[in-house]
């Protein structure tokens, strides 16, 4: 039959027994396969240009490389993952890594993150995370954990424990928030908490304390798929991350330590930091090192925002999540 006028004909050879099997389905939705866009610039000056509609430009490399790290914090890990970030040093910026790459995870990705501080007795990540409704902890939650036994225990039960972050897209689990609040977490009591978490969440991130030999802190050890090593620019808080390295590598760990990826805090100056030093050191000992930038906000103390952070830390903190998702 021909072709009706105005309309385009796509022939297509005859079926008959000689020619094998019959098409499919499939076959024909093939036909209709379109090829993806072209890549067209949204942010910076390039996108300035596109919106006058004379051109197309395509995205410049910073946008390429965004595009390409957001790209690896959404990719399937194929079940539930653990990051634990250490360092026995106190001020080595372990509270705000947890709390920036479950920012950047919840925001790039979606729901199901966690941030649980697991220190061994007082903990900063409450207080430096958004406040809710609650001022529970992860002590509650152990004294509590019977009516999540079995079949028991939805998520709406679990919002009474867990501290949500609003437009960071993720939860906090904080420690006890008192100095003197009792008795140390034992390892079964990290592995009874994880087992509840996990039916509700799909990425979690685990602060640790300053004693690498407790039993909390092991046991989170254990159970880590990514870890990630923080420090400041410092000579006395790179060297406490390697001696904690040498730690783990005497204990078994060798290949934890060497999928890690390492983050170096910068001050507000660089005057008097031995940085390439510290470079070169953790460089060879793990995966990837990252520098995240200084940022005042961080600096200040106070609850942080995703909102409230420049747009220099917001892409540090990408292609440091980027990295950390690789492992995963």
């Amino acid at each position: 039959m021909p072709p009706v006028p105005g309309q385009q004909a796509y022939p297509e050879p005859a079926w008959t027994p000689e020619t094998g099997a019959p098409p499919t389905a499939e076959d024909f939705a093939r036909r209709r396969q379109i090829r993806p866009p072209d890549p067209v610039a949204t942010v910076g000056f390039r996108a300035v240009i596109n919106k006058t509609g004379l051109v197309k430009l395509p995205p410049g490399r910073h946008e390429q490389e965004l595009r390409r790290d957001i790209e690896m914090v959404r990719r399937n890990f194929g079940g539930l993952r653990q990051v634990t970030v250490v360092n026995p040093k106190g001020g080595a910026g372990k509270t705000v890594a947890i709390l920036l790459l479950a920012m950047t995870f919840g925001q790039k990705r979606g729901g199901y993150v966690l941030a649980w501080d697991n220190n061994e007795t007082q903990g900063t990540l409450g207080m430096r995370a958004q406040q809710d409704f609650h001022s529970r902890t992860v002590r509650d939650m152990l004294r509590d954990l019977g009516q999540f036994q079995g079949a028991h225990g939805r998520v709406g039960d679990l919002s009474q424990y867990v501290r949500s972050q609003g437009e960071g897209m993720f939860d906090v689990l904080a420690s006890d928030e008192s100095a003197t609040g009792g008795e140390m977490l034992t390892a079964s009591a990290f592995a009874e908490l994880r087992e509840v978490v996990s039916r509700f969440y799909k990425l979690i991130f685990v602060d640790t304390g300053n004693n690498v030999r407790a039993q909390n802190w092991q046991a989170a050890m254990d159970a880590t798929d990514q870890l990630v090593v923080t420090m400041s620019a410092r000579n006395d808080s790179a060297e406490t991350a390697a001696r904690m390295l040498d730690h783990l590598e005497q204990s078994g760990r060798q290949r934890l330590v060497r999928q890690a990826v390492t983050v170096v805090s910068m001050p507000p100056s660089r005057k008097e930091i031995d940085l390439p030093a510290i470079q070169q050191h953790f460089a060879a000992r793990t995966r990837a090192v990252l520098l995240a930038p200084y940022e005042r906000l961080i600096d200040s103390g106070e609850p942080i925002r995703y909102s409230g952070l420049s747009s220099a830390t917001r892409d540090a903190w990408l292609k440091i999540a980027a990295s950390v998702a690789e492992g995963l």
